[in-house]
């Protein structure tokens, strides 16, 4: 154990940092990692115990850091999204949610043994999948945007709906169960989670007004949210238990649906908040754990009722509820299987099983080893399957990773072009109509739209894209373009091309600043490459190899040429720019912008006359 609390944070929010760099490096589920490293410096080595070392404060620091991470999920739910997705969605969040916990009660009895309270309350809490562990399995699987947005609405709504139904059956059993049975409880049970909707929607309600007035300054917006959130989730928790979630969940929807610039502005400080959050509750759960618990897992009927919940429950409540809906087979087997477990489950369950083992429950006392396995089995077996059988059901966004350009100009065009002959997915977003048209006849796949717009955010599917370039004729638009996409596709894949030649020095530095890579080099300008296009200048590609390498390209390329992208051997694509650190490989496919050579000029003239044949495999080849 460690000599000081200070040091034993430090450590939790090391080890839940370092997981996620570790998931994102190698590609693996994140809570798969946080939960390795917690359970290592935890039962397994004794390194730390944060449920003992922290005393009365772990169970509020869980507490209000879930309440925290369901505000942020729940304020991604704008309405506008659920556009053709309604119907699904309500179904699943309510008739495949109440069939789900009747089977896994049913399971829960039968299977793992658990009596009929004990089992009713435990399958109520067992239908929720939350945001802690969807939001990061979407964002490493690239599902297609349809089957992404029903399990993240699902994973949501379904968030307090489980908790809340973990709490009905307690109550309503005790009630039935009860020598004096009086329904005084029950209605105090309703009461409470009406108040609580009301109340976490009058508190969205009030700080949104207060945005939109003036009445709290910039600087004080973010903290002033984070305390009405927690201010939310207490007075309606401390009304009645778990009613808290609920509450949360309405204030952030709330907000969602104002239409408030200055939220979206906080939604990505709120990402980040979301993320420490998760990281450090994950080591401190898992870390809390004793070596019976992680024992107890591997018992035949814990494993047998997991197996069960994934494989018969989860699947049944689906293909059920969606009956009478436009989900294809493919979107059904695909939602059907992916419904991993995390904080929630593992919070409130730790509850319901000290509430239950005080009413005299005794099997209640399995409840966390129950619990724990079925997250940790559900995270692996999803984390590591989403990818691939999204793959399979071509509910996943294959192939070379995509690009937006923002822009559309001789330039523009025949940059999209070239990558659409890469096999990589391009399109060309502008408001303009007219400057569409050089796209619109080169068959190019392009949106008309303001890219900055609001709508352009809800009716452009973005997902195959990993890459932004802001290339019109504002420098100063190119910058704002990459400051405001710059949290969601990452600092190192958001360029931005000059539209001039920089001239003010001084100023010009100042936008550079704002946000997005220089491409192609702070000397190459939008003008100057449109000049090139215009000059006869075509794209060629160039396979390096062992006996033709980087530093001979170098020499022998023509100096006008303007390097533009590499094509890795994976198919991923890297940009040239200004801070460029991959350094060109045997293999790689170097592409550039350069005068038309005549050599090869004249062997291509001659196939397409059909008067020769190729001799062999030739290191450049162009396209025009």
């Amino acid at each position: 154990m460690f000599p000081s609390v200070l040091f034993e944070i430090m450590l939790v929010g090391l080890l839940g940092i370092g997981s996620q760099w570790l998931a994102w490096r190698y590609r693996l589920p994140a809570i798969v990692v946080m939960s390795v490293a917690g359970l290592i410096v935890g039962p397994v080595f004794g390194i730390m115990n944060p449920q003992e070392d922290f005393g009365t404060l772990y169970k509020p620091i869980i507490t209000v850091a879930v309440a925290i991470i369901l505000f942020e999920g729940s304020l991604n739910l704008n309405f506008k999204e659920l556009r053709g997705l309604g119907r699904p969605v309500f179904r699943i969040a309510t008739i495949g949610a109440f069939i789900a916990w009747i089977l896994g009660s049913l399971t829960a009895h039968y299977i793992a043994g658990l009596s009929w309270t004990v089992a009713f309350v435990i399958g109520g809490l067992f239908i929720v999948t939350g945001p802690t562990v969807i939001l990061p399995l979407l964002r490493q699987s690239k599902l297609k945007s349809r089957p992404a947005k029903i399990l993240k609405w699902e994973g949501i709504i379904v968030d307090p709906i489980g908790a809340l139904l973990a709490v009905f059956a307690f109550e309503l059993i005790s009630y039935f169960t009860a020598q004096d049975p009086s329904g005084l409880s029950l209605l105090l049970f309703f009461a409470a989670s009406v108040f609580a909707v009301i109340f976490g929607w009058a508190c969205g309600r009030g700080i949104g007004w207060m945005f939109e007035t003036g009445n709290i300054p910039e600087f004080l917006k973010s903290p002033a949210v984070f305390i009405v959130v927690i201010l939310c989730f207490t007075i309606a928790d401390e009304t009645a238990h778990e009613t808290g979630l609920l509450a949360v969940t309405a204030m952030g929807m709330t907000l969602a649906n104002m239409g408030i610039s200055s939220v979206e502005d906080m939604r990505h400080f709120k990402e980040n908040m979301s993320i420490l959050l998760i990281s450090a509750i994950f080591i401190m759960l898992s870390a809390s754990l004793n070596m019976d618990t992680i024992l107890h897992i591997f018992e035949p009927r814990i494993i047998g009722y997991v197996i069960f919940m994934m494989i018969i429950v989860r699947p049944l409540s689906i293909f059920i509820s969606t009956i009478g809906t436009d989900l294809s087979l493919n979107e059904k087997i695909l939602v059907g299987w992916i419904a991993p477990r995390g904080i929630v489950a593992l919070t409130v369950s730790s509850y319901f099983a000290a509430i239950l083992g005080d009413a005299g429950y005794e099997d209640a006392s399995i409840l966390t080893t129950l619990t724990f396995g079925l997250v940790f089995f559900t995270v692996i077996a999803h984390g590591f399957s989403i990818s691939w059988l999204a793959k399979k059901l071509h509910l996943s966004m294959d192939g070379r990773p995509g690009t937006l350009i923002a822009g559309s100009n001789r330039f523009t065009v025949e940059l999209a072009k070239s990558l659409v002959k890469a096999k990589a997915p391009v399109i060309i977003v502008d408001s303009s109509w007219e400057r569409l048209r050089n796209a619109r006849e080169a068959g190019v796949p392009f949106y008309h739209g303001e890219m900055l717009s609001e709508q352009t955010e809800y009716h452009l599917d973005t997902t195959p894209y990993e890459y932004l370039i802001a290339a019109t004729d504002y420098h100063s638009y190119n910058s704002l373009v990459c400051t405001t996409f710059m949290p969601e596709y990452g600092r190192t894949n958001v360029y931005k091309v000059s539209p001039y030649k920089l001239v003010d020095g001084d100023t010009n530095n100042i936008v550079n600043k704002i946000g997005g890579r220089i491409l192609f080099g702070e000397e190459v300008s939008t003008e100057d490459l449109s000049e090139n296009i215009r000059s006869g200048f075509v794209f060629r590609q160039t396979t390096l190899t062992d006996q033709y390498n980087y530093k001979q390209y170098l020499e022998k390329r023509d100096k006008e040429a303007v390097l533009l992208y590499l094509i890795k051997p994976s198919g991923k694509i890297v940009f040239y720019s200004s801070d460029m650190k991959s350094t060109p490989e045997s293999g790689d496919v170097v592409v550039s912008l350069a005068p038309q050579d005549k050599k090869i000029q004249a062997k291509l003239e001659t196939r397409r006359n059909g008067n020769g044949k190729g001799n062999g495999k030739e290191n450049e080849s162009a396209s025009t």
